[in-house]
């Protein structure tokens, strides 16, 4: 039975082992392996303006804005003098100053062998979700494709069977129309189906290509880390942006990328919100993150954000684990006390705590 001086010994080691131990307990992280970490929190900056300059004629990447293949029938620009023999235009492409009436022909091909009967119109074109080009519906249309026209409305064509019908329509660029791109397109429908071929507009005058690089936030940290953004067209010309990255930490400068392109062309008078994978964010500590966009014609844009990366999970098991050694260590101290106290209070040379002990009688004494 180990004695009462052993005690203080005993609860001192078992204070120094729960200190090693109970850390190991609480954050039962393999080795290697990243704590659990929250979000980011995030300030974002004012975006700062692009500057804006004049800008040569922008090439158009797309064709069709839908696919208008497939089975039925197709839709596509028709075959002219220096097309012919060849795969054909992707796109309708038209320029004219302000009052100008425009013409072009839309080839609808039947390899079937029933008739079909397609309703024609034109469209206003826009950015969908992620930048992707789409068309709007015919009562949304009220900017360039009600410029288009094929005719006392409605444009309706049948084609016989194994048919080819080319029919022309004209595009009317109104008095005072801004110089600048204007996008649009023509729609063919026949039922639920619709083939959408799209209409580069250039009305004559100064181009101007400009962008800005809005609401920048930081979200995750390490591999899963996220940067999104706003990207608006200022210019009147469409672009195809580029993006690069760059940041730096609380110790220098981060992993970044070089610039890249974006995947989309967007059209002037456009927003578009996107989101950027960034695998170089920090799991712990600050960051500034500046993105750059370009895009021909000599716009550049740039957007900056603020972010600061804690690693919450991480300090909650550590929080819990300081708490529980906290508690232990009071705990054998108040025993450490509790026994000292006991210790004072025993019995010794000829005291007893808290009252006098009488004294012994000699015998044998003269009174």
């Amino acid at each position: 039975m180990p004695s009462r001086r052993s005690r203080p010994a005993s609860l001192v080691t078992l204070v120094t082992s729960a200190a090693v131990v109970l850390p190991a307990l609480l954050c039962p992280h393999p080795a290697g392996a990243a704590p659990a970490t929250g979000p980011a929190v995030t300030a974002a900056r004012p975006a700062t303006a692009a500057a804006v300059t004049a800008a040569p004629p922008a090439t158009a990447l797309r064709g069709p804005l839908r696919d208008p293949g497939g089975p039925g029938w197709t839709a596509r620009p028709a075959a002219g003098p220096a097309t012919e023999g060849a795969e054909g235009r992707p796109y309708f492409y038209l320029e004219g100053a302000p009052g100008t009436v425009l013409e072009d022909r839309l080839a609808l091909d039947n390899p079937t062998g029933e008739t079909r009967t397609v309703t024609l119109r034109g469209a206003d074109a826009y950015n969908a979700e992620g930048g992707a080009l789409a068309v709007r519906p015919a009562r949304e249309t009220r900017a360039t494709g009600s410029w288009v026209s094929f005719g006392a409305p409605p444009a309706t064509v049948r084609i016989p069977p194994h048919t080819r019908a080319v029919v022309p329509f004209t595009v009317t660029v109104p008095d005072g129309a801004a110089p600048g791109d204007h996008p649009a397109a023509v729609v063919a429908a026949e039922g639920t189906r619709e083939a959408a071929v799209r209409v580069q507009l250039r009305v004559t005058g100064p181009a101007l290509s400009a962008l800005t690089v809005e609401d920048v936030a930081v979200t995750g940290e390490g591999a899963a880390g996220r940067i999104t953004y706003a990207l608006v067209n200022r210019g009147n010309t469409a672009v195809v942006p580029e993006l690069a990255v760059a940041a730096e930490g609380l110790f220098g400068d981060l992993p970044d990328g070089r610039a890249h392109p974006l995947g989309l062309e967007l059209l002037p008078g456009q927003r578009v919100e996107l989101t950027e994978s960034w695998p170089g964010a920090p799991v712990f500590g600050s960051a500034d993150v500046t993105l750059t966009v370009t895009a021909a014609g000599g716009a550049r844009a740039e957007g900056s954000a603020s972010a600061w990366f804690v690693p919450w999970g991480a300090l909650g098991w550590t929080g819990a684990g300081v708490l529980v050694l906290a508690g232990t260590a009071a705990a054998a101290a108040l025993l450490v006390r509790t026994t000292r106290s006991r210790r004072t209070e025993a019995p010794g040379d000829g005291v007893r705590a808290g009252r006098p002990v009488p004294e012994a009688e000699l015998t044998g004494a003269v009174r």
